[in-house]
């Protein structure tokens, strides 16, 4: 029985209590929806990867809210028809088995101890805990497949009927129980199976729409991205600066847009440009902080902003630093007026331009660009590579955007470690696992772009991983079998990668089932007198066969084999603790 003073309603007719029960229901369902929207619960309850603050913050929410469940029910025949079925379901769909079965033993124990000698309290007990239980069990064998409202629904439906069962088994007298059965038994059926129902579906609602946020946002990014990388070819300068700050002011919509040196406001646009103006020293203190730490900032004051201008108009800051080969290099703010606030979002957004606009800068870096110049091997393989592959590449993220962020997200790491790995090629040698990360980077965004057209197996020694090679010596023979082999065939093809040790030496073979090449097409690309220009095939590997020969000896060149409709076979060693050859 329900203690004094708890304000429910007995009644007696399964018709009403369906009604009632759906009308607190109704309640309950958006209370849970306005809490769902704040954002730190937002961050953290959407995210479906397991973690220990994840799961305390559900089993205390879903637990909470089961024992709701009970207090909005109403008393019948000594007992109470409620709502804890739906939540705890939920609860372990959505949370995994922790939070289903934490929150049936928090909403179950809370039954029996309300009214430990009630009528039904230990069989209703015992069946919130089930219940939470196999819906977490459900949860961990299907993963995100679980959060469907079939489930949910069938879930809650078999539960509420061994929840029914129990009472007729464990609670005495029987006629009382049949009576009490007959009573709540349809109600709690069919509103607990709704219920559960809506309330996995109002969380896929919620997750699709931060999904959706953050994919515009992506796509935001990458936009301006595609817009700005010619500026930002040339460095951070006086024109590049301006040029990138009317671009974001124009597409981001904030009061205004700054970017700063690391002495020096480059360009302003926007409010406050009477006195942020550009080659001036900056003004704010805030910046001179984030110049100093590297650390993003949020500001939400003039105050905390520092300008010393008596009239300006700006009370609210995102600063975000610029890096260049791990040194702060300048900033980008966004500004906040009264009129035009600033808000989280914009923070985030802010720090992905920053950290994209810092990648391009690294890719343009000078001095990669003087060592270039002073290596000619370098020169000419950095020579191959497509200019277009940046933009290939970001459209290919930006269609991603729409569809799955997380791969978007993945990706343009891929695309960063690439290009920034691709021209960092004057340093000494690296080990082969340094090696494959940069392969994988660039097989990560080919597949994206060409899906199933391009297989990759790899077959590689443990023990070889920490072989010292020359940097960029297996991606460029990948890249030439992807595209003169696997790629000139409709349907495709597999490329794979073998590395082995034996009698001192890295045994390393690039293999693909492509288009091949007939014997005199080998003889040219193989001559180190063929004439091949950027656009031919061959310039790849021509370069490499010129790197192991001067490095290691005429021994150590590639080993080609190829014939037409065959695909093409590519071999070569290295030895280990060989220096440069002079």
């Amino acid at each position: 029985m329900l203690p004094r003073g708890s304000g429910t309603l007995i009644i007696m007719d399964p018709l009403h209590i369906i009604l009632v029960l759906a009308e607190r229901f109704g309640l309950m369902v958006g209370g849970v929806f306005l809490l769902m929207t704040i954002a730190p619960l937002q961050r953290m309850s959407f995210k479906r990867e397991e973690s220990r603050s994840r799961t305390l913050l559900l089993l205390a929410l879903f637990g909470a809210f089961a024992i709701l469940g009970t207090y909005t029910g109403n008393s019948v025949f000594q007992s109470v028809a409620n709502l804890r079925a739906m939540v705890v379901i939920t609860g372990g769909l959505f949370g995994g088995p922790i939070v289903g079965i934490g929150s049936g033993l928090i909403a179950g124990a809370h039954r029996v101890i309300m009214d430990l000698h009630g009528f039904s309290s230990w069989p209703c007990g015992l069946a919130t805990g089930l219940e939470g239980a196999a819906a977490g069990m459900v949860s961990y064998w299907l993963r995100d497949r679980a959060m469907r409202w079939p489930i949910a629904f069938s879930l809650a439906v078999g539960g509420e009927v061994v929840h029914m069962s129990l009472i007729l088994l464990l609670s005495r007298p029987f006629s009382e129980a049949v009576e009490l059965v007959r009573l709540i038994a349809p109600p709690m059926i069919v509103v607990n199976a709704m219920g559960a129902s809506l309330f996995v579906e109002i969380i896929n609602l919620l997750s699709r729409d931060r999904e959706r946020r953050e994919s515009l946002h992506a796509q935001m990014i990458l936009d301006i991205a595609n817009l700005t990388v010619s500026y930002l070819r040339s460095g951070l300068n006086r024109e590049s600066a301006e040029a990138t700050a009317k671009i974001i002011h124009d597409r981001v919509g904030v009061a205004a847009v700054a970017v700063t040196d690391t002495q020096n406001v480059l360009a302003h646009r926007g409010a406050g440009d009477d006195h942020h103006l550009p080659e001036c020293p900056i003004r704010t203190n805030a910046t001179r902080e984030v110049l100093a730490s590297g650390e993003a900032l949020f500001l939400d004051s003039s105050s905390r902003i520092g300008c010393n201008h008596k009239n300006c108009p700006l009370d609210s800051a995102i600063i975000v630093p610029l890096g260049q080969d791990e040194d702060i290099v300048g900033t980008l703010k966004f500004y906040g007026t009264k009129h035009r606030p600033l808000n989280r979002t914009l923070f985030e957004l802010g720090k992905g331009l920053g950290n994209l606009f810092s990648t391009q800068l690294e890719l343009e870096d000078i001095q990669v660009k003087e060592q270039m110049l002073a290596h000619a091997e370098i020169r000419r393989l950095q020579s191959q590579i497509n200019p277009h592959f940046l933009f290939n590449s970001l459209n290919t993220i930006t269609s991603f955007c729409r569809t799955n962020s997380e791969k978007a997200r993945e990706l343009l790491m891929d695309l960063s470690l690439y290009m920034r790995r691709n021209l960092d090629l004057s340093r000494g040698f690296v080990p082969l696992s340094e090696e494959l990360e940069q392969l994988r980077s660039y097989l990560a965004i080919e597949q994206a772009r060409f899906g199933d057209r391009i297989r990759v197996r790899m077959d590689i020694d443990v023990e070889c991983e920490e072989w010292p090679i020359p940097p960029l010596i297996i991606q460029p023979l990948v890249e030439n079998a992807i595209h003169h082999g696997l790629l000139e065939r409709e349907e495709g093809g597999e490329v794979c990668i073998r590395a082995h040790c034996d009698n001192d030496e890295l045994h390393i073979s690039i293999k693909d089932n492509g288009t091949g090449m007939d014997e005199q097409t080998l003889r040219e690309i193989c001559s180190e007198k063929g004439n091949i220009d950027s656009h031919t095939r061959g310039i790849g590997l021509l370069n490499c066969m010129n790197r192991l020969k001067r490095i290691y000896g005429a021994q150590h060149t590639l080993n080609m084999q190829s014939a037409p409709s065959q695909g093409t076979t590519v071999k070569f060693n290295i030895p280990m603790h060989q220096q440069p050859a002079h």
